[in-house]
């Protein structure tokens, strides 16, 4: 069984709603190879789970008039990161972040760092990067185009892993690429969140996830990240969601509409 779900969308629409941190699910025999106590363990997910994000992203769906497609990762990014590039996993490894992490949000252990990797990589990193692959392929097959519109979310105050902590944390901030967000995808995210107290960009987190086949190749595939601050939406660091989580549906659904 795959680790992630490819959950289908209208067949004319080019959105692909992509919830990479969402889940808090870890497999046992992944589990044996963290060095957290149980209680340790469900803080450190608390803190780095973008919790409810696959919740927004359905509520987006359910709302547009369009049905965008929407790939979950069914894991916590405690087992895999999906989200891990070549170019940019020489800075994450720093803290212990590359594709299968070795340190916690506040830089302590959570498993050797000289273990071999490999395992994990290939069982649920390369199965997940071929799978969005083959997502983004079907729509640029379909429709002609693809949009990428990763959700995650981010707390209120920076956490010590965080190598760009000290820069704005606005409700929303808009990770953009340089060859794959073009102005009006831009423009229009600012229009569709324009009623959560502001929107900033790329920071505390920039970039925007496009598979590496298509990455800074393909300009028809367009990509933007969305990055909700916590307080928007839920009790953080790892609690229920609120009222804030329907109309960050409602407006995840009026950005996908408008594309």
């Amino acid at each position: 069984m795959p680790s992630f779900r490819l959950l289908p969308g209208a067949g004319d629409s080019p959105v692909v709603l992509h919830v990479p941190h969402s889940s808090r699910e870890i497999p046992e025999w992944v589990r044996r190879g963290i060095e957290l106590d149980d209680t340790a363990l469900a803080l450190e997910l608390d803190h780095i789970t973008d919790s409810h994000t696959a919740a927004i992203a359905a509520a987006g769906a359910d709302a547009a008039a369009v049905r965008p497609w929407q790939f979950v990762n069914g894991l916590s990014r405690l087992v895999i990161d999906p989200e891990r590039f070549p170019d940019e996993r020489e800075e994450m490894l720093a803290v212990g972040m590359g594709a299968v992490y070795t340190r916690t949000t506040h830089r302590e252990r959570l498993r050797p760092a000289d273990r071999d990797p490999r395992p994990l990589v290939e069982r649920y990193f390369h199965p997940y990067a071929q799978g969005m692959t083959a997502a983004v392929a079907d729509r640029l097959g379909t429709v002609g185009r693809a949009v990428v519109i990763d959700v995650h979310s981010y707390p209120t105050e920076p956490l010590p892993y965080e190598l760009h902590g000290d820069g704005p944390r606005p409700p929303i901030c808009l990770g953009t690429d340089p060859f794959h967000t073009p102005p009006a995808l831009l423009a229009a995210a600012e229009r569709a969140f324009a009623g959560f107290g502001g929107t900033g960009f790329d920071s505390p987190f920039a970039g925007a996830y496009v598979p590496l086949e298509f990455h800074g190749k393909d300009p028809r595939v367009s990509a933007l990240m969305i990055e909700i601050r916590r307080d928007v939406y839920m009790t953080e660091p790892g609690g229920p969601a609120g009222p804030g989580l329907e109309l960050l549906g409602a407006a995840l659904a009026e950005l996908t509409d408008s594309i």
